[in-house]
């Protein structure tokens, strides 16, 4: 194969090679998706319908749930589909897409993240000037800067990756598709200008963890001066949430694009892959929830309105 142009189709990773495993690795998708949805579907509409909520932080937040339902359905229902009609294979158009929309949603998850440490950082230094830096003209300025970025980005990267020419084959090693496998199959050499793209990407992402580090020392600091313990405990259960994800996307999504070839091996790309791509989405909804009690409450309010109780 000479370049892109004469494959057709893309044959991605499969996790099981007997017809019951198989259909185990679909079950086990299934339950983590619906989860995955159920979870950020819960937040979307306590944060939606209580006006309790509608505030910069849970405007983020809401941000960010759309974006984890938007990420984790790009990779987990062909993945499922694959193991359940046992089928490898994805068009060349849809990996295309499918790269290009897990980038945009990832790209943009990492700058609402850092928009989300920014919120945090006024609310805690800076409460008198809360109102004036993070009104709702400012919030959704934000956010709408983090999803037009990430457009930008992803556009870049799905139009240089598969400019590049392919000639190893149409076999990727991973259960999606993700430059790094994409770039394995190019030719010599071949790959430098999206090497460079990722370095430069990866600079960005740099910086956006060094500034959200930098808040949370001030943060830190901050909240190490509030006198009542109540306070600082009000304060730690708004900000170890989100710290907690921050380090999780940033540590596996750095590693994912930009560890040494030496080390790379199928099972190892695999296991980073599914803790950036498929382990954020599912858990970010227990995470936040689980030390924030207003967000609980709501969420018990919405339990209790449904027909079931």
């Amino acid at each position: 194969m000479s370049n892109g142009s004469s494959i057709t189709q893309f044959l991605l990773l499969v996790f099981a090679d007997t017809r019951e495993l198989q259909l185990l690795t679909f079950w086990l998708f299934l339950g983590i998706y619906l989860a995955a949805f159920l979870g950020n579907g819960l937040i979307i509409t306590a944060v939606a319908c209580d006006h309790h909520l509608h505030t910069p932080m849970y405007f983020f937040l809401l941000n960010l749930s759309l974006l984890d339902l938007g990420s984790i359905s790009t990779t987990l229902p062909k993945a499922m589909a694959n193991s359940l009609w046992d089928n490898r294979a994805i068009s060349y158009p849809g990996c295309a897409a499918q790269l290009f929309i897990l980038f945009f949603f990832m790209s943009a998850e990492l700058c609402l993240l850092t928009v989300m440490a920014y919120d945090r950082y006024v609310a805690i230094c800076k409460p008198l000037h809360y109102g004036t830096l993070l009104g709702s003209r400012a919030c959704v300025h934000m956010a709408a800067a983090a999803w037009g970025s990430a457009f930008l980005c992803a556009v870049l990267h799905t139009a240089n990756t598969f400019s590049i020419p392919i000639c190893k084959g149409n076999a990727v090693d991973q259960f999606f598709c993700e430059i790094p496998q994409i770039l394995k199959l190019s030719c010599s050499h071949s790959d430098l200008r999206e090497v460079g793209l990722l370095v430069v990407g990866a600079c960005l992402v740099f910086g956006c963890f060094v500034f959200i580090v930098v808040s949370y020392v001030q943060i830190l600091r901050a909240v190490l001066r509030i006198p009542s313990e109540q306070g600082r405990h009000k304060a730690f259960s708004t900000c170890l949430p989100h710290l907690a994800v921050v380090s999780l996307y940033v540590s596996t999504g750095i590693f994912a694009y930009l560890k040494p070839p030496s080390i790379s091996s199928p099972f190892l790309d695999l296991v980073v892959s599914f803790l950036y791509s498929v382990v954020p989405p599912a858990v970010n909804p227990l995470i936040y929830s689980m030390r924030n009690q207003e967000l609980k409450d709501v969420l018990w309010k919405l339990a209790q309105w449904t027909p079931f109780q």
